[in-house]
């Protein structure tokens, strides 16, 4: 299978500070009958050089090298001239979904061969169909938003501001302010703003581990709250109980948790 009109393969550049990491990618590139190895860099700055000067189709960037993060890469390239990227990281499923969104895909370390196939084969078809402009412009909005990765900047909240969700045919950002409560939809989990609801798929234990515990509260295994927004506790027979928020949502709260769900809403 040709990489580019005309036969040409796909020139691609591997950044990665890990020497097993660079040298499975390199194994694994130079088995592509349609990929040629154009770089293989350890550092940041050394991508940022990379990337500039061999203009490759595709690049494998690790998320956390020595002088700057995969993403330190992306601003100081700039997202107009950024290749197809695939993003490799070591990060959790929360953190890599907006790489997910802003990547041609993301490689999870340790990787098998089947998912770097898989990953590879995404690349090769955004580069063929000349979607590069699309991923640029979603990648612009997650630069712009500020770092959807638990922690951000450093010095900052260690817990998260924004999240990013996938809506019809674009990216957008929501406000982790925003959020009413989510909750447990199969293997998704559904954010709900106001009449919106938006779906990732990511777990609630996640979403329990990254969000502000002043603000949230898992009141159920199926459902986590922002205590702002709760209007109302309301006990019924049998120890059971409710909340009710102020958009009029009810959702029920669990028996283990009434207790320090009343605590965190200031019961004295």
């Amino acid at each position: 299978m040709s990489g580019l009109p005309g036969g040409e393969p796909l020139r691609v550049l591997v950044a990665d500070d890990e020497p097993l990491a660079r040298q499975r990618l390199e194994q694994l590139l130079k088995e592509q009958l349609d990929a040629a190895l154009v770089g293989v860099v350890e550092s940041g700055d050394e991508a940022v050089e990379a990337i500039l000067a061999l203009n490759p189709d595709v690049v494998f960037l690790d998320m956390e090298m020595p002088g700057r993060t995969g993403l330190d890469v992306v601003r100081e390239v700039g997202t107009d001239f950024m290749p197809v990227t695939v993003f490799v990281t070591a990060h959790d499923e929360f953190a890599v979904q907006a790489f997910e969104l802003a990547a041609a895909d993301y490689l999870l370390k340790p990787f098998c061969d089947e998912r770097f196939e898989e990953a590879f084969r995404r690349a090769r078809e955004r580069v063929e169909m000349e979607d590069i402009g699309t991923l640029r412009e979603q990648l612009k909005t997650v630069l712009e938003a500020g770092a959807v990765v638990a922690g951000g900047e450093a010095g900052s909240s260690p817990y998260l501001k924004r999240i990013a969700v996938q809506g019809r045919g674009c990216m957008r950002v929501v406000p982790v302010d925003e959020i009413d409560n989510i909750v447990a939809n199969g293997v998704y989990a559904e954010l709900r703003v106001g009449r919106e609801r938006h779906l990732v798929r990511t777990p609630l234990s996640t979403f329990e581990e990254h969000l502000d515990p002043e603000r949230f509260f898992r009141i159920h295994r199926s459902a986590i709250v922002n205590l702002d927004e709760v209007k109302v506790l309301i006990r019924e027979g049998g120890g059971s109980c409710l909340v009710q928020l102020k958009n009029g949502t009810t959702l029920p709260v669990g028996r283990s948790r009434r207790e320090e769900l009343e605590a965190r809403l200031g019961r004295i």
